[in-house]
């Protein structure tokens, strides 16, 4: 791309023309070179205006737009362009030059209003067929297909998705960057159905394309989806090499950088570094999808209330219940409904996280419907309920390389189990576990299975004079006194004013006995404080 760069240099030497410009404004985009992309762009369409290109003006002012949201995040001046182009074409009959408008339009509602992007995609697709223009067909079918998984029709839309993408690896497109883009919109849609399989396929096949063609694999935001993917897969070494470089190519975009911190803010969670993650998602304050993460933070913390809140407003961003957004907010919320016995909340915050796995028909999605069926049963005393919920996810997860899934499935099931008492059945799937878990470096994980261990080891006798205290023994009397009002149901806010504390303290109290008992959720503890006596 360097060389291009220079030839295009080289012929503007001699003679200016728009197209001389156009072609080093792309050269400069793909090389992340900010001002010279837009620079070379306003020579281009200025360049167009004077020979009386309307559709070719309209065309590059469009790419503009997207230039001064991607690079600089003024809206306002990409939306000035948009409307340069607007008005060029008024009075033109649809011709090329429209279909790109469209689809720099759609691009940009696609995530605010699937349904006016998905329109104007339905708009350039067909202007894209009619004119010849591959780039503009396969965005117009990716982008409509994108609209339609957000809007909750994931047939269709996976079936545009996969269409496009074929289209954009068949080798008939001359802009590249094009075809990231197309396969940019499919892994996204992948990601949040959890349809890794899907991703998977097609990554391998991008990857081909871009091997013969001798480019890059991915842009830097579609490095950081495609992270996501691998983080899933087990690859976190790999992941993280992509979110690196999706972060050092995106520094030209520093509005865009924030698709690279929140997967690496999962990633170092997953490894049970939470200091270091709540820091990353921290720093990609303005993404939603950093609520999310610091609401997992705070349910591996053992601060329920907090998660809640934290995913009750990132559902907040998504009100309408078709969105498929809402998958994650939805699936940590049961959780921290669950671990605050909340559980009338939980039921129907699960209810609708149901109907979207159900629609997704994604194994991965359908197993985060059990697990979070399972929080549910386990907070209600229903330990049978929950083991065969655990049982099923394990079974939808087996053969997948998901080993940090399998892994902490496997571990809530041993967690169940053992309040059973059947010890055995436990210590296998315990097992099982640490055999996936401990090659990945997930030290939270692996702590937490440590615990259950011991537990395991040093079980309660349960006779008269209390031969054994079991996981119980190893609180203090202070710890003791408030783990009976958590299982009472009793708030951090009710415990302080009960026994005259602080709020912080019952924190670090609470935070402390589930560090302690080797249980992730207050209700959980409730569970095993009432199974031993202490309720």
């Amino acid at each position: 791309m360097a060389g291009g760069s220079r030839c295009f240099k080289a012929a503007l030497a001699g003679v200016e023309s728009p197209e001389a410009f156009e072609g080093l404004g792309w050269a400069a985009y793909c090389l992340d070179e900010d001002p010279l992309t837009p620079e070379a762009r306003e020579r281009a369409f200025g360049l167009y205006r004077a020979r009386g290109d309307d559709q070719a003006a309209a065309r590059v002012a469009a790419w503009l737009a997207a230039d001064w949201a991607e690079f600089r995040g003024e809206e306002a001046v990409c939306n000035g362009w948009l409307q340069r182009a607007h008005r060029l074409l008024d009075g033109h009959e649809p011709g090329p030059g429209h279909g790109w408008l469209a689809v720099h339009e759609a691009s940009m509602l696609v995530e605010d209003d699937p349904a006016a992007a998905r329109r104007l995609a339905i708009e350039a697709a067909e202007l894209g067929r009619q004119y010849g223009v591959v780039e503009l067909e396969m965005l117009g079918l990716a982008l409509e297909g994108r609209a339609l998984v957000s809007n909750g029709e994931l047939g269709e839309g996976f079936r545009r998705l996969d269409e496009a993408t074929a289209t954009a690896l068949a080798g008939d497109a001359e802009l590249l960057t094009c075809v990231a883009w197309a396969c940019c919109y499919l892994i996204s849609a992948c990601e949040q159905v959890r349809d890794y399989d899907r991703a998977s396929q097609w990554c391998q096949q991008v990857g081909a394309f871009c091997e013969r063609h001798g480019i890059g694999f991915l842009l830097g935001v579609c490095r950081a989806k495609y992270a996501g993917v691998l983080t899933w897969r087990g690859q976190w070494d790999e992941a993280e090499r992509q979110i690196n470089q999706a972060t050092q190519g995106l520094a030209s975009r520093p509005v865009l950088v924030g698709e690279g911190l929140v997967r690496l803010g999962e990633l170092r969670r997953l490894q049970g570094r939470l200091d270091e993650a709540e820091k990353v998602f921290a720093s990609a304050e303005g993404e939603s999808r950093a609520l999310l993460g610091r609401a997992a933070v705070a349910l591996d913390r053992g601060h329920p209330d907090d998660a809640a809140e934290l995913a009750e407003r990132f559902l907040r961003q998504f009100p309408d219940p078709r969105r498929i957004e809402r998958v994650v907010g939805l699936e940590v919320a049961v959780r921290a409904y669950s671990a605050l016995n909340q559980l009338a909340r939980a039921r129907e915050t699960l209810g609708e996280l149901r109907e979207i796995a159900l629609r997704a028909r994604t194994r991965p999605l359908r197993a985060a419907a059990l697990t979070a069926d399972a929080a549910i049963a386990s907070a209600s005393g229903d330990q049978d309920g929950a083991r065969c919920s655990l049982e099923d996810a394990v079974d939808l997860l087996a053969g997948t390389p998901a080993a940090y899934e399998i892994g902490r499935t496997r571990l809530d099931l041993a967690e169940v189990l053992l309040a059973s008492g059947r010890h055995r059945e436990a210590r296998f799937q315990l097992v099982a576990a640490l055999k996936g878990l401990r090659p990945l470096r997930a030290e939270g994980e692996v702590a937490r299975a440590e615990a259950i261990e011991r537990r395991i080891d040093r079980p309660n006798l349960g006779g008269p004079g209390g031969e054994s205290a079991g996981p119980l023994g190893e609180l203090t009397p202070r710890e003791l006194e408030v783990l009976a009002l958590v299982a009472e149901g009793a708030s951090n806010h009710d415990i302080a004013e009960r026994l005259v504390v602080s709020e912080h303290t019952v924190h670090r109290h609470v935070t402390s006995i589930l560090r302690k008992l080797g249980v992730h959720s207050r209700a959980a503890a409730a569970v095993l404080a009432a199974r031993h006596g202490l309720v």
